[in-house]
């Protein structure tokens, strides 16, 4: 799951972090009377998008009044923002951030990520921040500064001090910088966190700490220990997708036109190839479980028919714990409850196979039948193509 800027911020403030004075968010339908300003600003106002690259898009406004500052929020609100990270894409503004606005001095880039190859995470730094990580990495990668941590101990204090020479990070200020840093890795860990970011970590000229932004992303296997996680929305889902959520089945919206319907993540990641091999595009990832019942497939074929590029629709059906003729039961009974009007092609495979290929076959339903994967492929991508 990705946090908006603010979201991150309030899980940063729990950890002793050092922030900016908030002064609200506002979204879609507030009134920009909610926002209460105390102090003489200035006030910074940030778009609420994941992306990055919000400055130069318009996304990042400086008021010197709270009157501009309510205005300039009103009007981010509902506007379409193209980053260089959206890929062209338009991403609507629903919310806003209004906080006092910092004197930066000096900027640092400060994040944890998963390193996969090693099993652990790893602080990544550099003294030059607030700007793409990535680009630096490619142009000046010596001002890259690693440090892998061991997760049963966290960031050590001989790590967090070796950190902050390698930053240059003033004595005045160098206790609070490694106690930060510490404190980055212990929200990693028990955050269950794929990647925790700031960019930029502030030095002010007054020689003050600040957590301008920040990105935090978690690992949704882990959600179960974060029920406060899972009342937030998923941001980057869309309608359908967030459907499919509430009723427990793993759904992913793709590009294609071919809906698949699949039990287990790897046979589902299996058949999406298959039908590219094949000269098709999938429209969907859709993993019902390993023990599907009729209502999860009836459910199943409602969700993928709401994309309305599905030209075919492609089931295809291991098995195991679920024998192939409460399988195949399932899927007749579906196809009663749900109107279905694309080709249906469906591949059976596994225990009791022939007694639910029998099923389908003197159901009076209009299904394609194929015996391998690859042939189920071919049908589909021939049948989206209305041949």
């Amino acid at each position: 799951m990705k946090l908006l800027e603010y979201e991150g911020k309030e899980i940063f403030e729990k950890y002793g972090l050092p922030m900016q004075k908030r002064i609200g968010v506002l979204k879609i339908g507030d009134s920009s009377e909610k926002l209460k300003f105390d102090g003489q600003g200035p006030w910074v106002i940030k778009a609420q998008v994941l992306a990055g690259g919000r400055g130069k898009a318009g996304g990042v406004k400086i008021a010197n009044t709270a009157d501009t500052a309510r205005e300039l929020a009103q009007k981010m609100i509902g506007m379409q923002l193209i980053t260089h990270q959206t890929q062209g894409r338009a991403l609507t503004v629903e919310e806003v951030l209004v906080e006092e606005a910092s004197d930066i001095g000096r900027e640092i880039y400060l994040s944890v990520v998963l390193d996969r190859k090693e099993g652990a995470p790893v602080v990544i730094a550099s003294a030059e921040g607030g700007m793409s990580i990535e680009e630096l990495a490619k142009t000046r990668p010596e001002l890259i500064v690693k440090t892998p941590v061991d997760p049963n101990c966290g960031l050590l204090d001989f790590q967090a001090r070796e950190l902050a020479f390698n930053l240059k990070i003033p004595a005045g200020i160098f206790h609070e910088f490694t106690e930060l840093a510490k404190s980055l890795v212990k929200l990693f860990i028990e955050q269950d966190a794929n990647l925790v970011e700031i960019n930029p970590l502030a030095i002010t000229r007054t020689g003050k700490l600040v957590v301008i932004d920040s990105k935090i992303v978690t690992d949704d296997n882990a959600l179960f220990r974060h029920k406060e996680l899972t009342s937030k929305p998923d941001h980057e889902a869309s309608e359908i997708e967030k459907e499919a959520k509430t009723i427990g089945i793993n759904y992913i919206g793709l590009d294609g036109d071919i809906g698949c319907m699949v039990n287990g993540a790897g046979l589902a990641m299996a058949t999406l190839d298959t039908v590219k091999l094949a000269g098709g595009n999938a429209a969907n990832f859709l993993d019902v479980g390993g023990g599907a019942t009729v209502e999860q497939i009836t459910k199943a074929f409602q969700i993928i028919l709401k994309d309305a590029k599905v030209k075919a629709i492609l089931i295809n059906i291991f098995g195991g714990i679920m024998k192939c003729d409460n399988i195949a039961v399932g899927v007749v009974e579906a196809s009663k409850k749900v109107k279905i009007g694309v080709p249906l092609v469906v591949r059976l495979e596994g225990t009791n196979v022939e007694r639910g290929r029998e099923i389908l076959s003197t159901s009076g339903i209009k299904i394609e039948q194929a015996n391998s994967l690859w042939e189920a492929a071919q049908k589909a991508v021939k049948a989206a193509a209305g041949n």
